[in-house]
């Protein structure tokens, strides 16, 4: 497999050619009825949206690569590549997956290192008791696990880069407001998403097909509080410390318009809630941006309240 050109850097009436791994693959019909396909394509720098104005093209399976020869635009302010040619790949290509895959920038051993050496600095025995297990219970997953399908952290290692970055976070606000608990806070950023790793199908690439049924069902927010359970009676743990971590787990969305049963009703419970949201919103942000060519605005985006962003020019070449 040769060097091709990465995602992230194309701009418009850029021409490209390689290979790019299929997030999401759609047969859909245009106003005129025309049949074509909507893609989502990937590399290790990111995702484009891709057309292919065939009426007899078969969408590729999610999670495979395709071989691609396609034009740059930009549409509603966002790049996109109209696809000239694509074909599946073969093994005669030797695809190289690992230069296809959205990856976290840290290596998952290196992540999971810096959890553990939280875990480890806390003063509380039960609350490194029940993280700990809580860990246990999903360990297996994590090095590939994704934050989400579509929107934040959806990437090999996704679950892992916002529970880090989160953590960061965290450690600085606690040095702002020192009356706060900080192995309740730390404890529960860190298994605050660990039930999404049985809410969400993924493949080993954190690649996600579906939400299960256990996800649609019931959700990683009410999961997150029977497996908080689970690890408590496994470790012996009763009483406030274990309630305050469920109540930070069911509260951790904000408010009911986004999933969340209750309000945060104490201090670290309301820090998680905001560090969870910001960092949500700075990936996202951050890979809309990226998109966007500077000194355009994207499109409307659904997950943001509609909002178009705005890529800023960041020097002075701006009117």
């Amino acid at each position: 497999m040769e060097q091709q050109q990465q995602i992230s850097i194309l701009t418009e009436n850029d021409r490209f050619e390689g290979y790019l791994m299929v997030r999401s693959a759609e047969r859909r019909k245009d106003s005129r009825g025309n049949y074509y396909l909507d893609l989502n394509l990937t590399d290790r720098s990111g995702e484009i949206n891709c057309k292919h104005w065939d009426k007899n093209a078969v969408p590729p399976t999610p999670g495979t690569a395709v071989h691609v020869t396609g034009q740059i635009t930009v549409f509603n302010g966002r790049v996109q590549m109209k696809i000239l040619s694509m074909r599946n790949s073969c093994p005669e290509d030797n695809v190289d997956f690992t230069v296809l895959i959205p990856c976290a920038p840290e290596k998952p051993e290196v992540m999971m290192q810096q959890i553990q050496d939280t875990i480890e600095a806390f003063s509380s025995d039960e609350l490194r008791r029940i993280v700990q297990k809580m860990l246990e219970m999903t360990h297996e997953k994590l090095a590939f696990f994704p934050a989400a399908m579509r929107m934040h952290h959806a990437e090999k290692g996704g679950l892992l880069h916002h529970t880090t970055d989160m953590l960061q976070t965290a450690k600085h606000i606690l040095k702002c407001y020192p009356f706060l608990n900080s192995d309740l806070l730390l404890a529960g950023v860190i298994i605050h998403d660990l039930a999404k790793t049985v809410e969400m199908e993924s493949d080993e690439l954190g690649n996600v097909s579906d939400y299960t049924r256990d996800g649609l069902l019931v959700g990683h927010l009410v999961r997150g509080v029977s497996m908080l359970d689970e690890a408590a009676s496994a470790v012996g743990v009763r009483g406030e410390w274990l309630q305050l971590l469920e109540h930070m787990m069911i509260s951790h969305h904000g408010i009911p318009d986004y999933g969340s049963p209750k309000y945060p009703m104490f201090p670290e419970a309301e820090v998680l809630h905001w560090i969870d949201l910001l960092d949500a919103r700075m990936n996202e942000m951050k890979a809309i941006e990226d998109r966007t060519p500077p000194g355009a605005f994207s499109e409307k985006i659904q997950s943001l309240d509609g909002r178009r962003m705005y890529h800023p020019l960041y020097n002075d070449k701006a009117d």
